[in-house]
C-alpha cells in the first residue's frame, strides 16, 4: 500500500481546486500490478467537478481495463483526518469496482482505515434495480 500511497502524494498537488482548496488524489492498482492516479478538477459550475476517485476510475476505463482488473483503490487528501468518498463517487465505484475491493482511506498524517468497496455504500443501486 505504500507505493500505492506514494503515487497518490506525488499527484495531489495537480488537484485543480481552486474554489474549495479541499485537494484529493486517488490510486488505483490494476492487476498487472499498473498503478492509474487521478485528482479531483473542479469548475465553477461546482456541478462539473470530477472527483479524484472517478478521474482515475475513467482514466482506468479508458486505458482498456475493466472491473476485473483492479486489484485495490486508496484515496487521499491534505486533510488530517480520514476522508471518505462522496455518494457520486460510491455508486460509480459500485458499478466499476469489484465489490470485495479493499479501499484504503489514508490522512495526510498517515492514519489509515481499510475497508471493502461493497461496505462504502449500503443499499446500493445497481443494474438489477433497472
Amino acid at each position: 500500500m505504500k507505493d500505492l500511497y506514494k503515487k497518490a502524494k506525488e499527484v495531489l498537488p495537480n488537484s485543480y481546486a481552486v474554489y474549495s482548496k479541499f485537494k484529493v488524489a486517488a490510486a488505483i492498482r490494476m492487476k498487472d500490478g499498473n498503478i492509474i492516479t487521478g485528482v479531483n478538477v473542479e469548475n465553477a459550475s461546482f456541478g462539473l467537478t470530477n472527483c479524484a476517485e472517478r478521474t482515475a476510475l475513467f482514466t482506468a476505463y479508458t486505458m482498456g481495463y475493466k472491473k476485473e482488473d483492479i486489484k485495490e483503490m486508496l484515496i487521499t487528501t491534505e486533510k488530517d483526518d480520514i476522508v471518505s468518498p462522496c455518494g457520486a463517487c460510491r455508486q460509480v465505484m459500485r458499478e466499476l469496482v469489484p465489490l470485495e475491493t479493499p479501499v484504503h482511506l489514508v490522512s495526510a498524517n498517515g492514519m489509515t482505515q481499510t475497508v471493502l468497496n461493497k461496505e462504502l455504500l449500503p443499499f446500493a443501486f445497481d443494474k438489477e434495480d433497472l
